[in-house]
């Protein structure tokens, strides 16, 4: 049996697809060739979505001698693969668009928590150029968690209490009861461990 016989195609792993449809393929429109086209290569930058119908050896000659910066000089081929990186899509420095607000902000030169329509009742923009009185302060409004009321309570503190009352009791605290300012004493070791552990979740919960 002759291995290009339609009938071994019965008995191989990977049939030859492409001998059972050659008959259907468009001839090579490469000059004086008379193969059929099984590939297919693009006419040209200006020219998309429209291509070639080549063989196997012409469509690689082909490929060979392709140039899709042809006709371009050297800035606009550089301009070109600079904007293929964005997908040839416009853009816009950070910060550049968002209107009126925006544009104020970038004539300030700086950031306010303000600008935002945002609260910011903990200060957390405050080292960003947030200025006295835009932002809450962390006692108006707030909303206080039984733990976070039970760890005030710990430092003799109400709910009411700032930053920097917190900050001084826990310090007024530590002093009274760390063993060093109790002769060695260390009766009060406990205590000061209840006290360190609320100050640190008040800490991590924004209160100080």
């Amino acid at each position: 049996m002759r291995e290009n016989s339609p009938l071994f195609d019965r008995i191989r792993v990977k049939p030859d697809q492409d001998r059972r449809l050659r008959d259907e393929l468009p001839a090579c429109q490469w000059p004086d060739c008379a193969n059929r086209a099984t590939h297919r290569a693009p006419k040209g930058r200006l020219r998309a979505n429209e291509y070639w119908r080549f063989c196997l050896d012409h469509v690689r000659e082909y490929n060979n001698s392709y140039n899709f910066f042809a006709g371009m000089s050297d800035e606009a081929i550089a301009k070109y693969q600079k904007d293929a990186v964005t997908g040839h899509r416009p853009t816009w420095k950070m910060g550049s668009v968002g209107g009126k607000r925006s544009a104020a902000r970038r004539a300030r030169g700086k950031f306010r928590a303000a600008d935002w329509d945002a609260d910011d009742p903990f200060s957390l923009f405050g080292e960003m150029g947030a200025q006295p009185g835009h932002a809450r302060s962390a006692s108006e409004g707030r909303k206080i968690l039984n733990a976070q009321r039970g760890a005030l309570d710990v430092l003799g503190l109400e709910a009411d209490a700032k930053r920097a009352d917190i900050k001084a009791r826990f310090k007024l605290l530590v002093k009274r009861h760390h063993p060093d300012a109790n002769g060695g004493d260390r009766g009060s070791e406990d205590r000061l461990r209840e006290i360190i552990a609320a100050y640190n979740y008040l800490k991590s919960a924004g209160f100080c």
